[in-house]
């Protein structure tokens, strides 16, 4: 019997992601990078039961491990992509004014002003 493969499309369009596929790989390598912690945890509890030699130089760098993999978990799950622009966000902003002077006008051109004369 033959293994079928899971149909995997062809991605053809330069869309993003959806959301909820960015927020499943977040959350895979939240847990991923908490697994590694949480074995880091286990490895110097090891070294410190077995007295391990170099124990100076392992617990620091277990320790390094237990602290910062934790807070670029949490900075990593809570990165997202920037959001796309939206199309009227441009409508709403000032326009910037053209500082070029106006063409002039010849006589025949400019607007006629009516006097109304009183006699």
């Amino acid at each position: 019997m033959v293994k079928r493969q899971a149909y995997q499309p062809i991605l053809i369009t330069d869309a993003s992601r959806s959301q909820d596929d960015q927020l499943t790989s977040r959350q895979k390598r939240y847990v991923l990078m908490m697994g590694i912690r949480v074995a880091c945890v286990i490895i110097g509890a090891i070294l410190v039961g077995a007295k391990a030699p170099l124990l100076w130089l392992w617990l620091p760098l277990c320790a390094v491990g237990m602290v910062l993999i934790p807070w670029l978990a949490v900075l990593l799950a809570n990165d997202r992509p920037p959001k796309e622009q939206h199309r009227l966000a441009g409508k709403f902003q000032p326009r910037m004014r053209d500082e070029t002077p106006p063409m002039s006008l010849t006589a025949e051109e400019r607007p006629h002003k009516i006097i109304d004369v009183e006699p």
